[in-house]
Formats: structure tokens, C-alpha cells, sequence
């Protein structure tokens, strides 16, 4: 999704706001995904870079601004797995675009040291525009220790104009010197209301903003995307009662890594139904009237996990699909 196409935030905003007026040369945006550390970071980036900035962020209009919305700004260096750098329309360096259209290699799905040791040769060039340098790395959990490595140095000693900022939404993966070479700040998360009413703003109506929202488990840049990849709101409240019937085809257009998601919110609400908690993720009609035993749904939410580490690479996708609904079946009639 362009950030191009998403109306700036209010929290984000102030965030932005609030950092711009501090001093340091390396960020580390922290908290779980969906709240907005890659706009946040794009916000700083933008302002850093800007030919006319203010204390509320970058201008929006001069060619800085321009640069970076086309994707051509030479004093930005935006690292990201390389399926993520396409989907967002930034562009791969010659030779890893060259290998990807030439089937040598798919696109990486973490942040690849060759990437990170071209950035790291860009953070010692002279300024292009005079304003320095920026390096936005995203998510930056998904740097191996190798790639990790190769920033180490450079965050320990960075030259003079260039400022980096880490976007992550598991910052505890990450080296325990990357982070203490950081200024780290905790995103927020937003009211309720303020949420709905942003993504209302987007075009989505009010009953389905808070179906989404609560699908996203309140985080509403993932709400945001499930509003717009096509799914509806019943569709979401009758994915229960669908999977109890071992029905495949509510499930039938998703990859494998959303219906793990989807049916570890699934399990994760039964779960705290059975001790008397509140579901976070489908509304208590949603769910089934008989909630299986504790035990069938720790063994079921073991097996989703350990289904998840290779949901990226299933052998056969249709397979896992059927596997995957019969498992949850099985377990939502169990007894025991």
C-alpha cells in the first residue's frame, strides 16, 4: 500500500512532532505491527531531507519532497526485504533486480548483507543535495546477525550527515548493540475512537471500521489493510462457524501465512473464553457456543505455530489449506 494513498495519522503526526525536536543521529521506532512505525519513519526521513522543513515535518512541495515520493531521492538509502521494497514501489539495485528477472534468485524476505553493505558505503558519500543523509531500515528485525554486523560499525561511528532510523515491530529480536546504539521510542497506540474515525476518513464505513478494527486486534494500520485487501466484515464473523463445518472455501483465497493468522486470532479467543476472558479478535456471537477443552486448544495453538515458521514455503499450498481447516475442525468438536 503507497503511504501516498493513506491520509497522514494524527498520532503520527504528533509523534513526528515530538521527535523532530530532539537531537540524536539514529532512531529505533519500537511496538507491535500495525501502528505505524514505517510512516512515522518515512515522516522523519522526509523532514531530515527537506528543503523547507517546519517543527510539524517535511513541506510537502519542494523537489526533496518530490524526490522521495518518486522513489529517485539520492541521499535516501531505504533497506528492506525485497519483497516488501516492490510492494511499496522502491526500487532493488541493479544487480539484485537483474538476478530476480532472470529467475537466478526469488526476492529475499529479510534485509540481504549485500543491501545493507551497499548502504553502508552510501552513509560515507558526500551529501547529493546538501542537506545529509538519511538510511530508513524496515523492519529491522529482519536483518540477520550477519547484516546486523555490517551496520554495527557505522551506528557506532556514523560520519558526520547522515541519520538513520530503525523501524521494528519486534525489537527484541534485534542485537542488543544495535538497539543500545538507538534512541528508542515506544509507538503509541491510539484511543479507540480516534482510531474508527481515521478509518472512517479512508472510506471505510462505521460498523465495518470497527469489525476490521477488531479482526486487526485494534491496530489500525492492519486494519487499514484488511479493510482494503477485498475481505468483508461477514465474511470475517462467519469464519468460525465455517471452520467448525470444515468449510475450505472460506478460506480458499488467502495464502497460507493469512490463514495461520486468521485461525491463531481464532484459537487465541477461544482460549480466553475458556478461562473466562473476553475476546479480542471476532465478537463473543461470533464464536462457538461450545468452547473445546483447554488442552485441545494448547495443542492446537502449539501446532499453528509451528505451522506458522513455514507458511511462507508450504510443498503444496492446497494441501496445507485442508490440513489446516480439518486440524481446526477436529479441534473446535473435541471433548477432551
Amino acid at each position: 500500500m503507497s503511504e501516498a494513498t493513506v491520509a497522514l495519522a494524527p498520532w503520527i503526526a504528533a509523534q513526528r512532532t515530538s521527535l523532530l525536536a530532539q537531537r540524536g543521529h539514529a532512531w529505533l521506532l519500537q511496538g507491535p505491527s500495525g501502528l505505524g512505525q514505517y510512516a512515522l519513519g518515512m515522516e522523519l526521513v522526509r523532514a531530515w531531507l527537506c528543503d523547507a522543513p517546519t517543527e510539524q515535518g517535511a513541506c510537502g512541495q519542494c523537489s526533496s519532497c518530490h524526490a522521495i515520493d518518486v522513489r529517485t531521492h539520492a541521499d535516501l538509502c531505504v533497506l528492506m526485504p525485497e519483497v516488501q521494497m516492490m510492494a511499496l514501489g522502491w526500487p532493488l539495485s541493479e544487480k539484485a533486480q537483474a538476478d530476480i528477472d532472470d529467475k537466478k534468485r526469488k526476492p529475499s524476505r529479510e534485509i540481504r548483507v549485500e543491501a545493507m553493505r551497499d548502504a553502508v558505503e552510501f552513509s560515507q558519500r558526500t551529501s547529493a543535495r546538501g542537506k545529509g543523509k538519511a538510511v530508513l531500515v524496515y523492519p529491522a528485525e529482519q536483518m540477520n546477525h550477519i547484516t546486523a554486523n555490517a551496520l554495527l560499525k557505522t551506528l557506532e561511528e556514523p560520519p558526520g550527515d547522515v541519520r538513520f532510523v530503525l523501524a521494528s515491530e519486534a525489537a527484541h529480536q534485534l542485537l542488543p548493540t544495535i538497539r543500545s546504539r538507538c534512541l528508542g521510542h515506544t509507538m503509541v497506540w491510539p484511543a479507540q475512537d480516534q482510531m474508527l474515525q481515521w478509518l472512517q476518513g479512508q472510506g471505510i464505513a462505521a460498523d465495518a471500521a470497527v469489525s476490521f478494527l477488531r479482526a486487526a486486534g485494534g491496530r489500525p494500520d492492519d486494519a487499514l489493510a484488511l479493510a482494503r485487501s477485498g475481505r468483508s466484515p461477514q465474511a470475517w464473523s462467519a469464519l468460525p462457524q465455517a471452520v467448525a463445518k470444515g468449510d475450505v472455501t472460506a478460506l480458499g483465497d488467502w495464502s497460507p501465512a493469512q490463514v495461520i493468522d486468521a485461525l491463531q486470532k481464532l484459537c487465541h479467543d477461544l482460549l480466553a473464553a475458556s478461562v473466562g476472558g473476553a475476546p479480542r479478535y471476532f465478537a463473543p456471537a461470533d464464536l462457538p457456543k461450545a468452547v473445546p477443552p483447554l488442552g485441545a486448544l494448547t495443542r492446537w495453538s502449539r501446532a499453528l505455530a509451528k505451522a506458522a515458521r513455514t507458511a511462507d514455503h508450504p510443498f503444496n499450498a492446497g494441501l496445507m489449506l485442508e490440513a489446516l481447516v480439518a486440524q481446526a475442525r477436529n479441534t473446535l468438536h473435541s471433548k477432551h
